[in-house]
């Protein structure tokens, strides 16, 4: 009985392609109902590509997205070159909001549970934590009750996917790492990465609009094998 019931909840789980058929075999078929993804690199690395054809892809498996977008830069023409001629349906299916501080961005994570329902498969933060570094500017007294206040926002965030079996994507932003070179690491990386249940880490490549992911999920604790990803028009593919 014990095995149908773990069989039956695995089926009803809801999955999430992200349109990248290497990275879904790593995540175990894609974004997960339930599990919470963060994804980083550097600029031009695309974070937000991806993050949008994830809420593409969510829609095509007839689910709703809520989309936080803390930077601006969702923009509704990126998102018809990845739909394309399903851009109006798809559309509709895309929760747009644009909170402008970190307190704006904890109501809306304090409300999410209000909004969730069985329609919704997907939330989306992107970045989120460019709000807590513009609190943060050169305030450094500040970063411990910042660090706490970002802390109590993924925790939340964390527990309304696995309560109510929702996938969340989190875009971090990055920062150097002091004597290592070539290195970066998320902005408040061990609050995001304690949280993460799988992290996809996005690094360029000296050729052009080709990109490294290598990705670490919390039951294996170990980087992939590197997979090698095509920045175009359509989005990020193999």
């Amino acid at each position: 009985m014990l095995l149908i019931r773990l069989a039956c909840e695995i089926s009803l789980q809801r999955v999430i392609p992200t349109g990248c058929s290497s990275i879904d075999k790593q995540l175990g078929g894609g974004l997960l109902g339930g599990r919470l993804l963060l994804v980083y690199g550097e600029a031009e690395t695309g974070k937000t590509t991806f993050a949008i054809q994830c809420a593409v892809n969510c829609a095509k498996t007839g689910f709703k997205t809520f989309f936080i977008d803390c930077d601006g830069a969702f923009f509704p023409r990126r998102m018809v070159q990845i739909a394309a001629h399903e851009s109006k349906e798809i559309g509709s299916q895309i929760m747009l909001m644009k909170p402008e501080t970190l307190e704006q961005q904890a109501v809306i994570i304090d409300k999410l549970n209000e909004y969730i329902s069985k329609k919704v498969g997907l939330i989306i933060f992107d970045t989120i934590t460019s709000l807590y570094s513009e609190a943060l500017g050169d305030d450094k007294q500040s970063v411990f009750s910042l660090n706490r206040q970002l802390n109590r926002q993924m925790a939340y965030l964390a527990q309304i996917s696995r309560t109510q079996k929702v996938a969340s994507l989190v875009v971090g932003q990055v920062r150097s790492v002091m004597n290592k070179y070539d290195l970066v690491q998320p902005v408040a990386m061990r609050v995001l990465k304690y949280w993460a249940d799988a992290v996809i880490i996005l690094n360029p490549t000296t050729e052009a609009h080709v990109i490294k992911a290598t990705i670490k999920t919390r039951a294996t604790q170990k980087p992939s094998k590197q997979i090698f990803l095509k920045l175009g028009e359509k989005g990020l593919h193999e």
